[in-house]
């Protein structure tokens, strides 16, 4: 019988050798969960390596090889492999198209590790994440209003909202403490950049009501 949560099995690919090892390195230390089946240079490499296809595909996307972005999602895809992102900073057409095209993940390189580890299971599990640069740019070019929230963010408003402490939080939804943090910190500077106050914990749950992401009954606030 296949175990209840098998290991997510991931490729990166990444033509800085430096950053493409020190992400390996990084993940692997920072999730037992994640088994990194190759880390490879350039996009023909991934392709024609053993173990292709994988669970997920970290992909650079300032590959210098002249392929379209939306090709290679597409070729991913036709696999059943899920896609994320990276890049040192994108505009927000480029990130739409990327999206549109099928991307469940974009980051910035300068991500913590964290971050990319929960990017990652993400996408195996179908949702999206967005970096929080990213989305900023591309909540500013839309023209304002509550900011757009990954699943997992949601689900970290939801129970923070509701009146349970990060710890709570963080043991409900599988992550570290630390990692509950960072989400709260994310999901209070998208609501900064768009002018909306969750400072304090009453602030985020009125807000969390606000965009339908916690119901008020009578029986008290619960998650959608």
């Amino acid at each position: 019988m296949a175990p209840a949560n098998p290991s997510i099995r991931l490729a990166i690919v990444d033509d800085h050798r430096m950053l493409l090892g020190a992400l390996t390195e990084w993940i692997r230390q920072a999730a037992d969960d994640i088994d990194m089946v190759a880390a490879v240079a350039s996009w023909p490499e991934l392709l024609a390596h053993p173990s292709f296809p994988v669970d997920v595909v970290l992909l650079d996307l300032d590959l210098k090889d002249n392929i379209p972005v939306s090709l290679k999602i597409q070729t991913l895809k036709s696999t059943g492999v899920r896609v994320v992102l990276m890049s040192t900073y994108s505009e927000p057409n480029v990130v739409r198209e990327a999206l549109n095209a099928g991307a469940l993940g974009y980051l910035v390189k300068s991500e913590d590790a964290g971050m990319i580890v929960e990017a990652i299971r993400a996408a195996r599990q179908g949702e999206s994440f967005i970096s929080t640069e990213l989305d900023l740019a591309l909540h500013a070019s839309d023209g304002g209003g509550s900011p757009r929230l990954s699943a997992q963010e949601r689900r970290v408003m939801a129970l923070y909202g509701a009146g349970e402490p990060v710890k709570s939080v963080a043991y409900q939804l599988g992550i570290s403490e630390e990692t509950a943090k960072s989400y709260l910190k994310r999901i209070r500077e998208k609501y900064r950049i768009a002018n909306i106050d969750v400072g304090t914990k009453v602030a985020l749950r009125k807000q969390a009501i606000s965009d339908g992401i916690l119901v008020d009954s009578p029986s008290g606030v619960s998650p959608v």
